[in-house]
């Protein structure tokens, strides 16, 4: 993804994708709880923190996100968000080929694994 800030006189204004299709979602994570230890294999998707402190896990790196962090999760790397302290909502952009069906969930609390 090429993240571009463009200066304009009045401020700035970031452009996430150009003339590319994507899905664009806002994530809430209750507090207390988490997505999936999952992966996708026809997408890749961008997040930025919009609020809250996420517990955010891709590969094998795990970081506490601050709201204006930003990350990229390849396709077919694994990743996690989590809400250990504080309701989280995260600005979500995915590129590829979106389906609710890509999902291969590794690891999930909510019994499902398949």
């Amino acid at each position: 993804m090429n993240i571009i800030t463009t200066p304009k006189p009045w401020g700035s204004f970031t452009r996430f994708t150009h003339n590319e299709i994507s899905t664009v979602k806002f994530l809430n994570v209750t507090a207390g709880e988490e997505l999936s230890l999952q992966l996708h294999h026809k997408r890749e998707e961008f997040w930025k923190v919009v609020s809250g402190h996420p517990k955010i896990v891709i590969g094998d790196e795990e970081n506490i996100g601050n709201p204006g962090d930003e990350f990229t999760i390849p396709i077919e790397t694994k990743h996690r968000i989590g809400a250990p302290t504080d309701d989280v909502v995260i600005l979500e952009i995915s590129l590829g080929d979106f389906d609710e069906e890509d999902i291969v969930r590794l690891e999930d609390k909510y019994n499902r694994v398949v």
